[in-house]
Formats: C-alpha cells, structure tokens, sequence
C-alpha cells in the first residue's frame, strides 16, 4: 500500500516587499473548474430539457390521476344512471305490457257493448213499436167502455174523463203520427163538455139521505089526537061530585078514540109497518137504480109512488115527513131527458190507427 501523503506544512507568510507567491487550490475547486470548463451550451439545454420533461411528465402524471378518479367516479355516477334507467325502462315494459293487456280487454268490452247497443237498439224499436199498439189497444178499450157508458147511462163525466186520460197517453208517446187520432180526442171533448149534465151524484146522495130517513118517519096509525081543551067546569060543592068526576075522568083516560081521514089501510099492525118501510126503501133504490141508468120512466114512477104512500101512510103534520115530501118534489123536478153526444169519432179514429200495424203484424 502507498503510504500515506504526510500533512501539509503551513507556509510561512511572505515577507514584506517579496513578490506574492500564487494562489493555491482546494481539490474542489478544481472539479469545479474542470466541471466548468467542460460545461457547455448544448448539455445545459439537455438538461433543462430533460429537467422540464421531468417535470412535465410528474405534472401530467398526476392529472392523468386525478382524471382517471373522476372518470371513474362518473363511471360509477354512469353505471348507477344506467342500471336505474335499466330498472326504469323494465318498469316502463312491464306498465306497457300491463296497458296493452287493459287496452285489450277495454277492446273487448267495447265490442262487447257495442254489440249489447245493438241489440238493444234492435229491442228498443220492438219494443217501442209493440208499446205503441199497447197503448192503442188499451185506449181502443177504454174509449169502448166509455162509449157503452155514455149511450146506456149517459154518463158523460166519466166518457170525458176516459177521453183525457187517452189524450195524455198519446202526448206521453209524441208520435207524428198519432196527431190526427189527437184531434179527434179533442173535438169529441169538446163536444161533450159542452153538453148538458145531470147532476148524478148530488141527486144519488139525496136519495140515500131518504132512505136513510125512513126509518124515522112517524106513521099515520101512530099518531096521538090533539088534547081537546076541556071546558073549565065550575068546582062542584059536595065531595061525591068531586069524587065521581075524578073516577070518571080517569075510565076516560083508559079508552083512547081517535078518528082518521084516511083508509083503513092506514091501520096498520107492527109487523106491517116494518115491511112498508121496507118497501118505500125499495122504491127509493129503484129510483136511485133508474137515474144512474138514465132511466127516466122508472125514475118518475118511483118518486111518484113514494111520495103517494108518504101521502097515505105516515104523518102529514110532522115536520119530518113534510121534508121527505119536499125531498122528493125536488128530486121529481130534475129532468134525465138529456141529449148526450157520442165519441163515435174517437173510436173510429183508433181503430184507423190500429189497423196498419195489425196488418204489419199479420
């Protein structure tokens, strides 16, 4: 091995006026001037360029990080995005199928009740067209029974009534075609309310008040004699006058003489005067029978005959029997005799209006 250099010996300092002696130099300064020396204009330009793409290599490697984490988190942000969209349009598919199905089915019911209109419109034309001879077949009836009734009892609020009823009926249809059948219902009402009436009902319930009123009418034979006023006698003076006056007033009192105007048919037993009321009671229906038939004849007859035995039987002075009297005299008075026009025009017109569809149905 070398041996080792021995240590520098300090140098004496330079005496004064001598010349200085040169500079010497470290090991370091010597690479530094060598480094210096051999330093030039293309390796400095090296290596800032290399030192620059260092730098600019560390730079883009960390953005290159930092977009890869965004990119990545919008990756994540997308998938997330996506598998809701995925879920979303799943949901929209199965509500679409679900709707298709619903559609179908709404289809299917609209078909269904389109073809149930139809047939319902089908039914409702038979239907209208059967109401219709219904309704003709029914007023036909009614306007015949209301005929019956006029011609046989003159009963002409009833045939009005009748003829209303049909008349609404028909406005109730509004049917063009029912409009002349209208017009003749309505000259026929016409007609008939311009036509005399007989008061039917108020001379019915006068009757019924008669018959109700029988029963309590006093007979003839019933009746008491009116007291005689009896001559004031002067007061005899002895008690045997006063007593035979007094015995003979009362042998007086148990004979009863009473004299009558009338037959001897007037004497009649109980049993007899239940069955002449019961009589007059039947004459009095009868005539009430005979005014709701418009009979005349009949009617008088029996007023007439209730009023004779009214006459013969039962008591004039009582006031009673004058009220049945007059009762009857009243009822007498009112004339049945009426002329009633007929609904033959209304008739006819139905059974002109029935006779196409009975064809058609034919």
């Amino acid at each position: 091995m070398p041996e080792p250099a021995p240590p520098p010996v300090a140098d004496a300092p330079p005496a004064a006026g001598a010349a200085a002696p040169p500079e010497r130099r470290t090991y370091g300064d010597l690479a530094l001037e060598r480094f210096r020396a051999g330093l030039n204009l293309p390796v400095v330009a090296a290596l800032a360029l290399a030192a620059f793409a260092t730098w600019q290599w560390l730079a883009t490697r960390d953005e290159l990080a930092k977009t890869r984490e965004e990119v990545a988190l919008r990756m994540r942000d997308t998938d997330a995005e996506a598998r809701a969209s995925m879920l979303a349009a799943k949901d929209s598919q199965d509500r679409t199928r679900d709707s298709e199905k619903r559609i179908g089915v709404i289809e299917s019911k609209l078909a269904e009740s389109q073809s149930q209109q139809y047939a319902l419109e089908a039914m409702y034309t038979e239907l209208a067209r059967g109401r219709d001879d219904w309704v003709l077949a029914e007023i036909d009836q009614t306007l015949s029974i209301a005929a019956r009734e006029l011609q046989l009892a003159g009963n002409v609020p009833g045939a009005l009534a009748a003829l209303q009823s049909a008349d609404s009926r028909l406005g109730g249809l509004d049917r063009p075609q029912f409009q002349g059948l209208r017009k003749g219902i309505q000259r026929d009402i016409e007609r008939l309310r311009g036509a005399p009436t007989v008061d039917v009902v108020g001379l019915t319930q006068r009757l019924d008040q008669l018959v109700a009123m029988v029963d309590a009418l006093p007979l003839l034979a019933e009746g008491r004699p009116e007291p005689e006023a009896e001559p004031v006698a002067e007061e005899p003076a002895g008690w045997w006058a006063r007593f035979t006056g007094a015995v003979w007033d009362e042998l007086k009192s148990l004979v009863r003489v009473q004299r009558l105007d009338a037959q001897d048919a007037s004497l009649l037993a109980p049993e007899q005067a239940w069955f002449l009321r019961e009589n007059l009671k039947l004459r009095l229906m009868h005539a009430r029978v005979a005014l709701l038939q418009r009979n005349d004849a009949a009617y008088r007859a029996d007023l007439k005959a209730a009023s004779q035995w009214l006459a013969r039987y039962f008591d004039p002075r009582d006031r009673r029997v004058v009220a049945a009297q007059q009762a009857i005299a009243q009822l007498n008075a009112a004339s049945l005799a009426v002329e009633v026009p007929s609904i033959s025009e209304s008739l006819a017109a139905v059974r002109a209006a029935r006779a196409p569809r009975e064809r058609e149905s034919r």
